[in-house]
Parts: C-alpha cells; structure tokens; sequence
C-alpha cells in the first residue's frame, strides 16, 4: 500500500515538471484563458446588473473614493478625478438644459489631444450619448464623410481647428447642424461657443434616469482611429520622440501604449546616458517588428512588451502572454474550444479567399499565410459600422465551412508557426497603414481623379526600408492632351490630403492594368516599388520643401535607403 501511495505523490510532484517538458506553455496557456473566462465572466455579471456597470460607472466609483488622486497629467496641469468628475457634469447640463439631448443622440468631437477631451467624453457618457472621434487630421470630403457616419446632429470644435471647420461650414449648416468651439468666444458666424456655457451650470451629479436606458450594447464611442482609456493618464499634444523618456519621467509613467512606429522613432533617437533611467515597467501595443523589440529592450532595459493583435470593430483578438518576440499571440487550446477562429487561403490577385470544388473555404495549414476569420456568434458578435451597411455586409462571409454558416473577415492576413505562436503578416484590400493611420486606397484615389490631367489612378502601399507599414504611391495615367504637373498635384493633395495618406511617390503609366473582374491590379505594382534603376516609367517624389512632385532620381532613391532622406 504504502509503495503504490509514494509512487502516486511522487507522480503529483513529477506532473509539473513532466508537462513543462512536454507543452512549455502548458501553464501560461491555462493561467490566459482562465484571466480570459473570469474577465467574460464579470463582463456578463455587469451587463445583468441595474442599473448596468460601464466604465462610466467605475470612473464615478473612483472619483468618490479618490477625489484628489491625479486624474489626468497634461504638460504642467494636473487634473484630479474630482476635478473631472465636476465638469464632465456641467458638460453633461449644459447638453442636457441648453441643447435638449437626450439619451441615444450623437456628438461628434474634432480635436486633438487635450484634457477636454476625456471631460467631454464623460460628460457625454454621463448623457446617455456616443461621441464620435474625428480624426484632426482630415479634411473637406473626407471630414464631412465622417461626420454624417454617425449620425451626430451636434460638433464640438477645437478653436484652432477653425480654417478645417469654416471650409466644410455650408455643408454642415445645410443639414442643420449645431457647431460650437471648445472655447469661451467665437469669431465665425454660425458657430457657437461651448465653455461660456458650460461654466454657467451646476457641478452636482447627473441623475441616473438621464442614462436609465444604457445597456452594454449601447454605443459609447465611434471611433475613426486607434485610441486609448486609463487610470491616471499622461497626454501629450503631440507625440514628441526627443522628450518621450523626459515625460514618463515627469510623471513616474509605469506604463506605456505604442504603434510599432512609435518604438521605432524612439531606437532611432539618439543615445543618452539616462536612457535606462525611468519606471516603465510595461509596454501594450501593435506593429511592432522584431528587430525594433529587440533593440528597444536591450536600449532601454527589460520593459515587459506585450504585443496584441485586435480591430476596433473585430470578433477576435489575441495577446502575446508569452512576450515570443515578433508574435501577436498564441493558439491557446480552451480559448479555441469557446471562440471559432481560422486561417483560410486568400487569393491576394483577385482579392478574395480562394475556394474548393464545392464552393467552400480552405484551411491553411501551419506555416503558411492565411487570412484570419472568426465565427460570429453570441458569444463573439461583428455589431458593424455605423452608417455603413455596404461596409458591415462585405466583412462577412458565408457558407464558410457549411451551409448557411457565417464568420467575420478581419481583412488580414495571418501566419501560425509549428509552435502555436501566431504572427501578423499583412492587410490585404484597399487598406495600408502609413505613420500609425490606416490609409483608404480608394478614398485618396477619388481624391487624386479629381485633377484636370488625371484620367485614372490606381493607389497603394510600397514598403520602406527601416519603416513600418506602407508608405503611399500612385499609378497615374495622364489625359491625352494634357500633361503632368508637380505643383498642382502637390497643392491638390496639400489642399485635401492628410500627411500620411498623401501618395510620397508618383509612377505615370500608359494602361492602368485591371483584373478579370476590373480591380486593379496592384501586388505586382508594390513588389516593384519605387527604384528608379529597375521601374521604366516616369517617376516622381513629393518635394515638401519645393512643393511639389519632383523627378526621382537615384540619389534620392538612395538617401531614403540609407535614412539621410526622412519621409
């Protein structure tokens, strides 16, 4: 008896060691998904009490218990959760009282990074009512597109972003839309002020019943771009690489949110004997290359980088629990039992996933690319995009594996090694990512066709060396009878053009070469790039210092090369 008890506990002591030998993840895979399920658990658990616990109702929670803990650091200033919770009230009355919303309306914010901006959000919150992000970045079409998305019939200004509102003004007057900066006075007819307003009404808390109808499923936020919440939270203007480390030392930053970009432009700045002096502990974000990973670490000391892969709008999302350097996540075994994902076969010519004699979708096997679907369910719902029911239909796919069943297409690409270690590969479609901001190929294409001497255009993304993402370019072929001018597609793209979807490289072609079914082709085009030694075309290069498209040459093919050139 006693041998066969001793066998038995030395089996139990040997039974870590054994499973560590044979699946080394075994227990960061388990201790994932159990995070994962108690995370759902305590979602579900929220959404069923009354009232419904949101993230709302958690900043409120904090800012009775914390009243003067620090909030929000922004250059000098320094705003405390009461201080917050005060004026995301008078927000909240002064939308309520003076402007008649109500629980269910829209309003849309165009600003940049500025503390009003989270006030204004909980205010709106505190309302019942979605805010909707602009992107401070765009303008004319590309505004206006953006804002009757949402359906908001209220936008809030920042006043330095006057001339982008007065150019699109007409428009937004013709729909009947009320416009107030985010300031005490205003200096254009038709348009309002909003903090006079505000700091005329009361700072006591908003009812319950102005929210009383919010449900977990009803919206908070549309949103454009990528962006972030918080605990206390360090912003900045604008992301500055020089003073990034100076910052997370200002404010005793332990963690930080990045693109890979952002990594990037911190490796490439110069070395100082302080590099490794800070508290950040901990860094989550996409995007990041490998070689980029591994030289922030060695540069900046043993920071915890924990890359993820998600869309704001997707079904499915993976972590890097394991911290694989260049991995997005990881097949974890129980996550796959609850939430269907693949990887299936995509024909990147044609633009669509390649299916078998009877019509159904191919499994990848490991090693190989694919793009990644998730099934939509209950448990992992595609809610869609808001005033865009085309858009919402062509991310789903039907009769996937079986009849009648139906998965979200996350538009990327994927690769699953012999490991379970998943890695991101690359977007596929009219989609590139430029400076960290998705560029629509279609959108910047409709924007160049409307040059007098342009009579079509095919846009996409080339690799850069040493940068991440694509950078823009375009294929051009120029009307009979016309010619090509540099300085008016400069002004043109200058005019109605962010930075980062404004095409750096311009090739003029005869034919602009379709596929059977009339895309544009386009994989050909980005494999060949932008050397000028190997394309036999005209080339050009957008000049921001001579304002215009110049000739490429091989000397700045090289200076780009060799990063002397910065895009």
């Amino acid at each position: 008896m006693l041998p066969a008890l001793y066998t038995a506990l030395a089996g139990l002591l040997l039974l870590p060691l054994l499973l560590n030998f044979c699946c080394p993840y075994f227990f960061q895979d388990m201790g994932y998904f159990l995070r994962v399920a108690g995370v759902a658990r305590r979602v579900r658990g929220y959404g069923q009490r009354r009232p419904v616990r949101t993230i709302l109702r958690l900043f409120v929670e904090r800012a009775r218990r914390n009243p003067h803990k620090p909030f929000l650091l922004f250059g000098d200033e320094t705003l405390t959760y009461a201080q917050v919770d005060r004026r995301s009230n008078q927000v909240a009355r002064a939308l309520h009282d003076l402007l008649g919303l109500r629980q269910g309306d829209c309003v849309a914010l165009f600003m940049g990074n500025e503390p009003a901006y989270v006030w204004l959000w909980l205010g709106l919150a505190k309302l019942g009512c979605a805010m909707a992000c602009l992107n401070y970045h765009i303008r004319a079409k590309s505004l206006l597109h953006c804002f009757q998305c949402c359906g908001a019939k209220v936008l809030l200004v920042a006043p330095e972003l006057q001339a982008a509102i007065e150019e699109v003004l007409p428009s937004l007057k013709k729909d009947d839309v009320s416009i107030f900066y985010v300031s005490r006075s205003s200096n254009t007819d038709g348009v309002g002020s909003f903090l006079d307003k505000v700091d005329e009404v009361s700072t006591e808390p908003i009812p319950e019943s102005w929210r009383s109808e919010v449900t977990l499923s009803t919206p908070a936020l549309y949103i454009y771009t990528s962006g972030t919440t918080g605990a206390t939270l360090a912003l900045r203007t604008k992301f500055s690489a020089s003073q990034f480390w100076d910052d997370c030392r200002k404010y005793n930053v332990t963690v930080i949110q990045y693109i890979g970009e952002l990594l990037r432009y911190l490796c490439n700045s110069p070395q100082k004997p302080n590099d490794r002096d800070h508290k950040v502990r901990l860094a989550l974000g996409n995007g990041l290359r490998g070689d980029v990973w591994r030289e922030f670490v060695n540069r900046f000391g043993d920071i915890h980088i924990y890359e993820f892969y998600a869309a704001t709008e997707g079904n499915i999302g993976f972590v890097n629990y394991t911290r694989k350097v260049g991995a997005v996540g990881r097949v974890n075994y129980l996550q796959r039992k609850v939430v269907s994902y693949e990887l299936i076969k995509y024909d990147v010519e044609r633009d669509e996933p390649v299916r078998d004699v009877n019509g159904y979708c191919v499994k990848v096997p490991k090693g190989e690319v694919g793009l990644l679907i998730c099934r939509i369910s209950q448990l992992t719902p595609f809610s869609g995009y808001a005033g865009g029911k085309a858009q919402t239909e062509k991310k789903k796919l039907r009769d996937v594996f079986k009849k009648g069943d139906l998965y979200f297409n996350s538009g990327d690409l994927l690769m699953i090694d012999h490991e379970n270690f998943i890695y991101f590969h690359d977007r596929v479609g009219d989609t590139f990512r430029w400076k960290g901001e998705n560029v629509a190929t279609t959108e910047v294409a409709d924007t160049l066709g409307l040059i007098d001497f342009v009579q079509e255009v095919n846009v996409y993304g080339v690799p850069v060396p040493g940068h991440e993402g694509r950078i823009g370019m375009a294929s051009i072929k120029v009307k009979e009878d016309h010619e090509f001018d540099g300085k008016k597609l400069f002004k043109h793209v200058a005019d109605y053009l962010p930075t980062y979807a404004r095409p750096r490289f311009i090739r003029l072609k005869d034919t602009i070469e379709v596929t059977g079914t009339f895309k544009h082709r386009k994989v050909n085009l980005v494999e060949e790039g932008f050397n000028p030694t190997v394309i036999q075309d005209s080339l050009y290069f957008l000049d921001d210092q001579a304002k215009m498209y110049v000739p490429m040459t091989e000397d700045i093919y090289n200076a780009i090369n060799g990063k002397a050139l910065k895009l």
